[in-house]
């Protein structure tokens, strides 16, 4: 489906238009959230990718980091991979999770983190990212030292999943920010 108003390149799927296997799926965003975000709309075309997209989401959230930790580990990746849609979506999300505004601007805008440990966070996150899991020994203990410890390290592969997901799919879709967000737009 192509919708040329809004140059999105995929159907945003509600609980009615949804393939049978993303129905209750859908359901439940729409109970989490009290709508069904534009994202789940568009995962829910696949219904493997939007539970496990769902799953990832869980497991992270129940990770070990806390919630300025969760964010900068998704912001960190959003931003490193210029996305429209999770910027701005975790921006408010932050707000909602009562994060400092300090540590969402200094993300969004690729600034200092206010604290030494999340500035190790975000600079083993991105490198990660950037270097597809090779990262070398120093860094590896640097991000020790800074107090995080091997669970913690692991766990930045589960968020940059969980993001993977989103990213990847919200550049091939082109999706809409949803209107709870639009107020947090990001460029790159």
């Amino acid at each position: 489906m192509s919708n040329t108003e809004t140059n999105q390149l995929v159907q945003i799927h509600s609980v009615e238009t949804a393939p049978e296997g993303s129905k209750a799926l859908l359901e439940k965003s729409q109970k989490a959230y009290g709508y069904v975000p534009n994202l789940h709309g568009v995962l829910a075309g696949a219904p493997g990718l939007l539970e496990a997209y769902q799953t990832l989401h869980q497991l992270f959230i129940d990770s070990s980091f806390n919630n300025d930790e969760l964010t900068v580990v998704w912001q960190t990746i959003n931003v490193e991979h210029a996305c429209h849609y999770c910027v701005p979506a975790h921006t408010g999300i932050a707000k909602m999770m009562k994060v400092d505004d300090e540590i969402t601007e200094a993300l969004r805008n690729q600034t200092e983190m206010p604290t030494a440990k999340l500035q190790v966070l975000h600079e083993t996150t991105l490198s990660i990212v950037r270097n597809r899991g090779n990262i070398s020994t120093e860094e590896v203990n640097n991000f020790f030292e800074a107090g995080y410890t091997e669970r913690n390290l692991l766990e930045i592969t589960l968020g940059l999943s969980q993001k993977v997901i989103s990213n990847y799919t919200n550049h091939i879709a082109k999706t809409p920010v949803d209107k709870a967000f639009e107020k947090f737009e990001w460029k790159k």
